[in-house]
């Protein structure tokens, strides 16, 4: 990922990277808006163990989970090594300074060049939108990050890329936040074992338990299932399968 990145950083060539996790593979899949929105980036990645397990049930396995929060470590540090610029948009008034300050001790050549926490509503006043897309493609970063929750960084970002032909912007959800060390990552075997929204569950209880919960876990299972199913209605028949086949047909 980072390597295409700073492939196309040298040739001035820019992108965008959605991180799909199962709340917005839920959303996508019952609006159309949403998915011609999404359908609009450059890069989608899987965030989330349950599509990557879906992936494999059905036959066409994803490389690997790659989560907005791990990719704004990944893609800063590019940036650090290349001289390229950052601009960090989203989180509470405070937050993507204290992320950008991070990045810049965790990966020295850190170049902020502008960081924003847009007021709650900002995006249904089109003076506010205006004014913020102005400030960002002013300070013509190179990386944008964007962490206001889907769709609103998606929607935000689909009107920046145009003023940003040559920047790599990236929707990270919780990723600014968690760069700045307001919440910690789950640990890596939570990771590992698809569990780490049970870690932000437990953070943020209020704000997370419906979405989870009510809706996404349903989704979830409802989607492994399926692609069980469609796994094994298109899986090729084995070899033992292929030489009875053969036998009968010679009787």
């Amino acid at each position: 990922m980072a390597e295409l990145v700073v492939a196309d950083w040298a040739t001035g060539n820019g992108g965008w990277i959605v991180t799909v996790n199962v709340d917005i593979l839920r959303a996508v899949a019952r609006d159309p808006d949403l998915a011609r929105l999404v359908s609009g980036a450059t890069l989608a990645v899987a965030d989330g163990m349950p599509l990557v397990w879906a992936s494999r049930l059905a036959g066409d396995p994803l490389p690997e989970r790659v989560t907005g929060a791990s990719l704004v470590g990944t893609l800063a540090e590019a940036a650090a090594l290349t001289g390229h610029s950052v601009y960090l948009l989203g989180g509470e008034p405070g937050v993507p300074e204290a992320a950008g300050a991070a990045l810049a001790e965790r990966f020295p050549g850190t170049r902020v060049v502008g960081t924003e926490s847009p007021p709650f509503g900002f995006d249904a006043d089109e003076a506010q939108v205006a004014a913020l897309l102005d400030r960002v493609a002013s300070a013509a970063p190179d990386l944008v990050l964007v962490g206001l929750g889907f769709p609103k960084q998606e929607r935000l970002i689909a009107l920046l890329r145009p003023l940003l032909p040559h920047a790599w912007l990236l929707g990270c959800g919780a990723g600014i936040p968690f760069a700045a060390g307001q919440y910690r990552r789950a640990p890596v075997l939570l990771q590992r074992m698809g569990a780490e929204w049970v870690h932000r569950l437990a953070l943020e209880p209020r704000r997370l338990a419906r979405r989870y919960l009510a809706h996404d876990l349903p989704f979830a299972l409802d989607l492994l299932s399926r692609a069980a199913a469609y796994g094994f209605a298109t899986r090729p028949p084995h070899v033992e399968e292929h030489q009875v086949a053969r036998q009968v047909g010679r009787t």
